[in-house]
């Protein structure tokens, strides 16, 4: 049975908990202005994400999926607010979170919590557990006494799968499942009502994976969460999805439901990134690498950012930036080729 307390009331059915609007995010990683003026060169600007737009309905997991350096884990950092857009929009139930203050994001921070990638780097070494369940606790001011707050850290332990005694060791003591674990309850401990998932279990083990997914699918389905999952590991986000979005060089070349992009993805970066699934079952399809080298972000490719790489580029692809169109599944893809029909929309 579910703790009450940790139930969070409904949204609308027709309302997005989170909604990005020409998101984007730019790094000035120019060389100091004296070393420009002696070389002659200009500032270099990354683009790290550049223009996202994407919905997550309540309870439900959206993945963002691609290659190193496409900048997902932007995205996820800009979401919870350790990043400030540089441009565009983010709503958070409704109100715009973008460009807040630290002081005005408090009361988000309480529904909105993050799970890191590296599940010992994100837990204090020095603090005890119970200290580090603990603190949202003390912070957001949710029990009232110490030892209402004690009897919420066992009870947050034990939801996870682990031993309210667990409190008084330290994070060195357990092994990486259980000190993401460990993390997953301190997110819990705020009464979150949506969770960023930034590679959550690419630091483990595959059997240890495995608990780890089918934990946060139990704890979705009891407390009606909701995710934005990053991975790179596509049977991760099989697994875990309702829907995906597929990034490059910080711009969404695809969003679908997740059964859709899997059994009929259309843009060629994506079919290529399915290409790379072991072909289990032996079926015999013919199997191609992602080719190519993902360009420079700083200096990106002109018109479609993919087209160096792409089997299918003509003339207006490497002229004209795609613009995202709406197929009859409700799928989104940014693409010249799949707009114009001259590209197959199975892998």
């Amino acid at each position: 049975m579910v703790d009450a307390a940790l139930a969070n009331p409904a949204l609308q059915a027709d309302e997005p908990v989170l909604s990005a609007r020409k998101l984007a995010r730019y790094f000035d990683v120019s060389p100091p202005l004296l070393n420009r003026v002696i070389e002659g060169t200009p500032r270099q600007i990354l683009r790290a994400v550049d223009g996202v737009s994407f919905d997550i309905q309540k309870g439900r997991t959206f993945s963002l999926v691609g290659e190193s350096g496409c900048g997902k884990s932007t995205v996820a950092r800009l979401v919870v607010g350790l990043y400030t857009p540089t441009h565009g929009e983010l709503h958070f139930e409704g109100q715009n979170i973008a460009g807040l203050t630290r002081k005005e994001m408090v009361p988000v921070r309480r529904k909105m919590q993050m799970i890191f990638q590296d599940p010992f780097a994100s837990l204090n070494p020095r603090w005890r557990v119970v200290d580090i369940i603990a603190e949202p606790l003390r912070f957001f001011d949710i029990t009232k006494g110490e030892a209402a707050t004690q009897k919420r850290v066992g009870e947050l332990l034990s939801f996870v799968g682990l031993s309210p005694k667990d409190g008084a060791k330290y994070p060195h003591e357990f092994s990486g499942g259980q000190r993401q674990r460990i993390s997953i309850a301190r997110a819990l401990a705020s009464n979150p009502e949506f969770l960023v998932c930034d590679e959550p279990t690419s630091a483990l083990d595959v059997s240890v994976q495995a608990q780890i997914l089918n934990l946060m699918k139990e704890l979705q389905r009891e407390l009606g969460l909701t995710y934005l999952f990053i991975s790179h590991n596509l049977a991760v986000v099989y697994h875990m999805s309702d829907d995906v979005g597929v990034m490059y060089l910080g711009k969404l070349v695809e969003v679908a439901p997740a059964r859709t992009l899997f059994a009929r993805p259309r843009h060629p970066y994506t079919q290529l990134l399915l290409n790379t699934i072991p072909d289990l079952d032996m079926k015999g399809l013919d199997r191609a690498p992602v080719a190519g080298e993902v360009p420079n972000p700083i200096n990106p490719p002109s018109g479609c950012t993919f087209h160096p790489r792409c089997p299918f580029a003509n003339d207006r692809c490497r002229a004209e930036i795609p613009q995202p169109i709406t197929l009859a599944d409700g799928a989104k893809i940014a693409c010249h080729g799949v707009e114009e029909g001259r590209i197959p929309d199975t892998v």
